[in-house]
């Protein structure tokens, strides 16, 4: 794989979804499982938090709001939507909050930063996942924690249908990660889990960025894609997804 071009392609694809708002914000909000996500980073006064491939800022904005004591980051590759961020916080008045953009790869900042790091819904993009966590574990203090939402496969779904469906639109999907892997991967980074909780997401799909779905479909088991629960309709499709949410803490 060539990480660097799987980056660009989806930081260009991101740059087109983030300027059509409407349908990624509905692709991707939730406001109950957003209020478990706040109740369940146990946020304290004090701590640098770094939010992890912010995106339009849906987990920094409402940290931020909830801690002014705290200092928040959030970092993307899409400079579109930091832009957009950087925005909405002067004019909303959010004084601890700041956005920063960088490579993909490296994170700008220096070891032993912050006290939380929170990601949701962005390390299935991730082209190598292993130095990405790595970065994490570099940039958070002893103790510190990380917390980790992103949907996961299926049990039954051994051949990862998932995952072909999920790059049908060519936005960088790299893959859905088990409890299991991200615990694996994860503790060879110094991390280790300390709880979780499981969520859902009904995630639409328009057609015209599926091209070949009818094959993806052919070459998969249909009970495996029953499981997902898949509806279509004249110009979306729809498939529920599980979701980890995992907390990590940081050993010495």
């Amino acid at each position: 794989m060539d990480i660097r071009s799987s980056i660009a392609d989806t930081r260009k694809e991101f740059e087109k979804s983030f300027a059509v708002g409407d349908f990624y914000n509905r692709q991707t909000q939730d406001s109950e499982h957003l209020e478990r996500i706040l109740s369940f980073i146990n946020v304290n006064k004090g701590m640098r938090i770094l939010d992890l491939g912010t995106g339009s800022g849906y987990l920094s904005f409402p940290i931020a709001k909830n801690n002014p004591c705290c200092d928040v980051i959030g970092l993307d590759i899409v400079n579109s939507a930091l832009e957009a961020n950087r925005a909405r916080a002067v004019a909303e008045g959010i004084k601890n909050l700041s956005f920063v953009s960088y490579d993909g790869i490296d994170f700008p900042f220096d070891a032993n930063t912050f006290d939380l790091v929170v990601t949701r819904y962005a390390l299935h993009h991730f082209p190598d996942i292993e130095h990405s966590i790595g970065e994490v574990s570099r940039v958070l203090k002893s103790g510190g924690m990380l917390f980790i939402s992103d949907p996961c496969p299926n049990e039954c779904d051994t051949e990862r249908f998932v995952d072909d469906y999920m790059r049908l639109k060519k936005d960088g999907h790299i893959k859905f990660y088990t409890k299991d892997e991200w615990t694996a991967i994860c503790r060879r980074q110094g991390l280790m889990v300390v709880d979780s909780f499981n969520s859902s997401i009904r995630f639409p799909k328009k057609k015209d960025t599926a091209y070949g779905y009818e094959e993806v479909l052919k070459k998969h088991d249909q009970t495996v894609i029953d499981s997902y629960n898949l509806v279509e309709t004249d110009t979306e499709l729809y498939l529920t997804e599980q979701v980890n949410n995992i907390l990590f803490e940081r050993h010495s």
